[in-house]
């Protein structure tokens, strides 16, 4: 008999190959967090209203990190745009498309680092990483202080967009592990908040470091000293905050663990699973939903990559001082969050994602409109115009969480989270470059590339919502049962399977 039952356990914890979708399926191809699960079965269901409180615990303890470190990742990659009116290009003897060319390496940095991000985030903890990254940023944006021309100031610059290309990917997956696809929309929304705050407190320190005269150490480079350490000192911290994991999140009990995993199986996109699988990547190389996403990310980011350069030298070249330009940019900070907060919580109790996207489009069509056929006299109509072209931050984050949401396998995920990031940086470099110095100072090219960009974009949300309804009913035809066939005790749930192979998938819109 204990021959027997010895067989029995050995069974159970050898690597057994089972038929799941139609498709073999091993140990390794089984999410981390179903192990946990069978460890921890006794726990049981966790209600909706039994979970609030966890849930809570770990908005607390994720949220606020997340928030902190995307803010600091505005303000260092806008610093540029401030650096741009606070003497910069004087002292360092910048001239022509200098500023442009320098945005363009940061982002074609950024881009570059895309790629090995995909290996290491299936491989490396996304929390690890991030602060990693977060400290090397620091480093380099710190470093930028002491740029002595134009060859430093793009050598700084491209350090920089290397150590802040993973920091999207990351952030992606983290809030993918502890949320529902319901919720992560109005999390995603909160740690995206940090882009408006970091426009604010951007131009609150240009303005302040604008004061300091001295000829020796000049404002804009005391500005990317005290950004880079308090850069530094945030990714220690977000080392020891963000767990590896949820089942390895120290702030929480092993019960609240389990409730956590049950409460996220229904997404069916998996938790954690370091199995690199390339027929993945493949897969998502030919999926047409992320191909829409990213261009859906590239046609907004161009004029997010407006924004980010250049804002302030536009309100400049309305006939605003230096000083006055970097205040003025200010509300546009403040319009992100609220265009941010208003989308995530619509989003959130009455779904129709596509219709906020083309939502957001709507006053980034208006603004390209403003900018380019309004005259340089009506001040007014063009600040109107810059501040209007911040309601389209929320279009980002919206394709972010489509991501989350839509993408199962945890190589697949892990490529489509890096791409979006990727097709980010594409929008920021081809945004900036619709600045030349030729067309100063109106830039009417980059004016006019705003209104394009954003009616593409929202005729490409049209173009998405009817694959995934096709998708979708396709799937209900064939007679593929939904989410609610199984519980989070159910392999299947945990079983590494794409979006594409697990027919009980159903895509978000």
């Amino acid at each position: 008999m204990a021959s027997a039952v010895e067989h029995d356990v050995k069974r159970e914890n050898m690597a057994t190959v089972r038929s799941i979708g139609g498709r073999a399926t091993g140990d390794r191809d089984t999410d981390q967090a179903y192990a946990f699960l069978k460890a921890h079965a006794a726990e049981g269901a966790v209600s909706e209203l039994a979970f609030a409180p966890i849930r809570r615990k770990v908005d607390w303890r994720l949220i606020p990190v997340l928030f902190l470190v995307y803010a600091m990742n505005l303000i260092d990659k806008v610093s540029l745009n401030y650096a741009a009116v606070m003497g910069l290009p004087k002292d360092l003897k910048l001239g022509g498309n200098d500023i442009t060319n320098t945005a363009t390496a940061f982002f074609a940095a950024y881009l570059f680092a895309e790629v090995p991000t995909v290996f290491i985030l299936n491989k490396f903890p996304a929390g690890k990483w991030l602060a990693i990254n977060v400290v090397g940023w620091g480093i380099a944006c710190a470093c930028t202080a002491a740029a002595k021309n134009y060859a430093t100031l793009v050598t700084a610059r491209v350090f920089l967009g290397m150590f802040e290309a993973p920091v999207v990917p990351c952030m992606i997956l983290i809030s993918s592990q502890y949320y529902t696809k319901r919720e992560q929309s109005s999390r995603f929304a909160f740690w995206y908040c940090g882009l408006g705050v970091g426009q604010i407190v951007g131009g609150l320190l240009s303005f302040a470091f604008q004061h300091v005269q001295n000829p020796h150490f000049q404002g804009w480079r005391i500005m990317w000293l005290v950004l880079g350490t308090v850069t530094v000192m945030l990714g220690v911290v977000t080392w020891f905050a963000l767990p590896d994991s949820p089942m390895a999140a120290r702030f929480l009990t092993d019960a609240e663990k389990s409730a956590v995993l049950q409460h996220v199986s229904v997404n069916r996109t998996g938790v954690l699973n370091t199995h690199f699988k390339p027929a993945q990547i493949l897969e998502a190389a030919g999926d047409p939903q992320i191909w829409l996403l990213a261009l859906m990310t590239v046609l907004p980011s161009i004029s997010a990559g407006v924004v980010t350069t250049y804002s302030a030298t536009l309100i400049r070249g309305f006939g605003y001082s230096s000083k006055t330009a970097a205040l003025l940019n200010v509300p546009s900070g403040a319009i992100s969050i609220v265009a941010c907060l208003t989308c995530a919580f619509a989003i959130q109790y009455g779904s129709n994602r596509w219709a906020w996207y083309i939502a957001c489009c709507i006053p980034g069509i208006i603004a390209g409109a403003l900018l380019s056929f309004l005259p340089k006299s009506s001040k007014g109509g063009l600040l109107a115009g810059i501040y209007l072209i911040n309601c389209i931050t929320p279009t980002v984050i919206i394709t972010y969480q489509w991501t989350a949401s839509n993408t199962g396998g945890a190589t697949k995920r892990a490529f489509a989270s890096t791409l979006m990031s990727a097709a980010f940086g594409v929008g920021n470099i081809l945004g900036p470059q619709t600045f030349q110095a030729r067309d100063a100072p109106r830039y009417l090219p980059a004016k006019h590339a705003v209104l394009a960009t954003q009616c593409a974009a929202a005729a490409l949300a049209l173009v998405l919502l009817a694959y995934y309804k096709w998708s979708n009913g396709r799937r209900d035809r064939e007679g593929h049962v939904g989410d609610e066939a199984s519980n989070a005790f159910n392999e299947e749930r945990w079983a590494n399977l794409t979006d594409k192979q697990n027919k009980a998938f159903r895509y978000m819109y």
